[in-house]
């Protein structure tokens, strides 16, 4: 459990550290070259990955049009969220996506036909007050870039509740390697609306970003391999504290009192229905 647990740390961190690599990369360049350039770069991690977890059959797609609707999903949601990493502090975006649970929970019900328990929309409705904290919509803070990370939410949650459909005849490599490529091809189509020349020190930052990305996905893969979910999901929380760490060394960002307080409330309702869930099961 020891080293599930120190994988997931590790992938959090590095997911935050490819985050504000790309909030780095697009103050200069535009946000498809970004990611087509960031997603090529993964695949330097991923392709190793493939031949470990099984060699290319792992790749094999059962499922085309389920693959295509979570690819398209996939370049929505990241669109989304470098779009905020380009418009607000670090630590603020990463705290909004923490709003994808709450999501979750909501579209189990009509798409997986789960039945929510009382816990879960206690969750749900102490995570949307501390969404509605940081938000404070009708304070002079509120600006309607802070829409853009809880549209990503909302995005990324519908994507994973795909995911653990597609998961009965797809492989987790197979789910991960084929997102990428449709994702990078989306990157790599707004050539034509004009990119920018890369230069060395870029171009580092790229590839930076593209390792990070893989490597962060690879270990929390593993992580879920081996160890329970419901005790390696509260680790995704440190996110916040990485976010607070890179945004105030690269940028000298400090999050403000609301920020950590709603973020507070949603990690509270989420490890509240991770513990019931616990509990109802054991």
């Amino acid at each position: 459990m020891l080293r599930s647990l120190l994988l997931m740390t590790l992938g959090v961190m590095l997911i935050t550290a490819n985050d504000a690599a790309t909030k780095y990369l697009v103050q200069t360049y535009p946000v498809g070259q970004v990611i087509g350039l960031r997603q090529s770069a993964t695949l330097l991690v991923l392709l190793p990955c493939v031949l470990l977890f099984g060699g290319w059959s792992q790749l094999r797609v059962v499922d085309v049009r389920g693959q295509l609707t979570r690819g398209l999903l996939f370049i929505l949601g990241s669109v989304l969220i470098v779009w905020s990493l380009a418009e607000l502090p670090l630590a603020t975006a990463i705290t909004m996506l923490f709003a994808s649970p709450i999501f979750m929970v909501m579209l189990s019900v009509p798409m997986l036909g789960e039945k929510i328990r009382s816990h879960r929309w206690v969750a749900v409705i102490g995570g949307f007050l501390g969404v509605l904290i940081i938000l404070r919509p009708g304070g002079e803070s509120f600006h309607w870039t802070l829409l853009l990370p809880l549209l990503a939410a909302a995005v990324n949650a519908l994507r994973d509740v795909m995911t653990r459909r597609m998961s009965r005849t797809e492989s987790s490599v197979s789910i991960l390697f084929w997102s990428n490529i449709i994702l990078m091809i989306g990157g790599f189509s707004t050539l034509p609306l004009g990119w920018l020349p890369v230069d060395f020190h870029s171009a580092l930052w790229i590839i930076a970003a593209g390792v990070f990305n893989g490597t962060a996905h690879f270990c929390m893969i593993e992580a879920l391999r081996t160890g329970e979910a419901s005790m390696l999901a509260p680790i995704r929380y440190t996110a916040l504290l990485w976010a607070a760490l890179f945004g105030f060394l690269l940028w000298g960002d400090v999050p403000d009192f609301w920020l950590w307080l709603g973020a507070a409330v949603i990690v509270a309702s989420s490890l509240y229905m991770i513990n019931r869930e616990r509990v109802r099961r054991g």
